[in-house]
């Protein structure tokens, strides 16, 4: 059976990862494959590493969509893909891979995933995840300092001249897209609940 394909768009730290986790520790026992759209980030070795700092890392021009499209239809033909790594303090893939398998549903999120038709084509559920910007950015503070050593001001800068204009100028209209708008993140137990059951729908063979 072709696997199902989840795409969860919406802000940075607007709690994506929280709802993809939570929907597939629900579909257990069908087998769940996840995909980053921070993992395709395009890959600048040419640029030294104060200039990869000031790409506009939230442009759409800054993802590789050939090769995320490329990804999604062998994910969809039930073959493993290889996927890259990306290292937030260096700017640049990894030199490994990491294989992700074929399965019953494929799960992807990403800021930017409702913008390139051929990925929103891919995908048969479509949701948006809606946040208010003021707990975005705290969250987006907290993730940044922990995980990827960047001091608070640097922070606040990308948010400022990249991240907010960027929102505002790609990651909001792509809303129209979603079959199901999330508000409040991860918190918002009875969206999820709806978007469970509508999954567990189409495994069954439902109509869509």
């Amino acid at each position: 059976m072709k696997p199902l394909i989840i795409g969860i768009a919406g802000g940075s730290g607007s709690g994506k990862s929280t709802v993809a986790r939570r929907i597939a520790d629900a579909l257990t026992p069908a087998s769940v494959a996840f995909l980053d759209m921070d993992a395709y980030y395009r890959n600048h070795v040419e640029l030294t590493l104060e200039e990869r700092r000031r790409v506009n890392w939230d442009h759409p021009d800054a993802f590789d969509f050939d090769l995320l499209a490329a990804q999604l239809a062998r994910l969809a033909r039930g073959l493993a893909v290889e996927k890259p790594v990306y290292d937030f303090v260096s700017h640049l893939r990894d030199t490994h891979t990491v294989t992700v398998p074929p399965a019953d549903v494929v799960v992807i999120d990403g800021i930017l995933l409702f913008v390139d038709g051929r990925v929103r084509e891919r995908c048969d559920v479509k949701v948006f995840v809606d946040t208010d910007a003021d707990v975005r950015l705290i969250r987006r503070i907290r993730r940044d300092t922990r995980t990827r050593g960047r001091p608070l001001d640097e922070i606040l800068e990308q948010y400022e001249t990249t991240v907010q204009p960027m929102h505002l100028q790609f990651v909001e209209p792509s809303k129209r897209y979603a079959d199901i708008i999330v508000p409040r993140g991860g918190h918002n137990a009875v969206a999820i609940d709806l978007i469970i059951a509508t999954i567990r729908h189409r495994l069954r063979g439902g109509p869509e």
